[in-house]
């Protein structure tokens, strides 16, 4: 039975994920990081951690709950939304509320969660085309494309230090979570099934990649 580690499950994609791979009997290590997270994994057969990807001691345990695993497949998908475009400084509070969730928690559990995986085997983390230079076309959500954009950048770069490993910025489409709305084109389930599709189909030269939900390549 293949294993499956899922950041942040409580809701949205990232509950999805585990819902899918639990039904093609996956072994499925999920995580949240309130009882109401960890209650919804558990309803669906998933062993349930918890886990605070914006709080870094959090993060540093996440080395002893996994000890000893080996995963076929790791995914970060722990991210909030900043909607003010560039006519609106951030706060302090909301940079860091955003950084800290988008990047830095992604960029602490990588280290830990690298090591775990299978030799060839991949670690994804969900981005999204908001955070491509080449086709950004305004300032909406200007913090939140910012963290993505620097997310693209930390799972690249990391890649040059796992060459067994496959690393990848993934996007999502646009979907209808409490982040993309109800008028986005695609269905939680519909992304997370085209997502799936593609990571089973990864290649060794897809190391390091920004790839749509499709597999598709995205510029940076």
């Amino acid at each position: 039975m293949p294993t499956v580690l899922v950041m942040g499950a409580s809701r949205g994609i990232g509950l999805e994920f585990a819902r899918q791979y639990a039904a093609e009997h996956w072994r499925v290590i999920a995580t949240a990081r309130d009882d109401a997270g960890l209650e919804r994994l558990k309803a669906l057969g998933c062993e349930a951690l918890r886990l605070d990807v914006a709080e870094p001691a959090s993060v540093s345990g996440l080395a002893w709950q996994l000890d000893g695993e080996e995963l076929d497949l790791a995914l970060f998908v722990a991210g909030v939304m900043a909607r003010p475009g560039a006519d609106t400084p951030p706060t302090q509070p909301e940079f860091d509320r955003v950084m800290r969730t988008n990047v830095l928690g992604a960029m602490q559990a990588l280290p830990q969660v690298a090591p775990l995986l299978r030799p060839g085997a991949a670690l994804a983390f969900i981005s999204s085309l908001m955070g491509s230079i080449t086709e950004c076309q305004g300032s909406s959500a200007w913090l939140y494309r910012t963290s993505k954009a620097a997310l693209n950048m930390a799972v690249h770069a990391a890649q040059q230090d796992h060459p067994d490993r496959l690393l990848l910025a993934l996007s999502p489409g646009w979907v209808q979570t409490d982040m993309g709305g109800a008028h986005a084109p695609l269905t939680v389930a519909q992304s997370v099934a085209s997502m799936r599709g593609t990571l089973a189909g990864l290649t060794p030269a897809q190391r390091g990649a920004f790839l749509n939900h499709d597999g598709t390549p995205l510029p940076w």
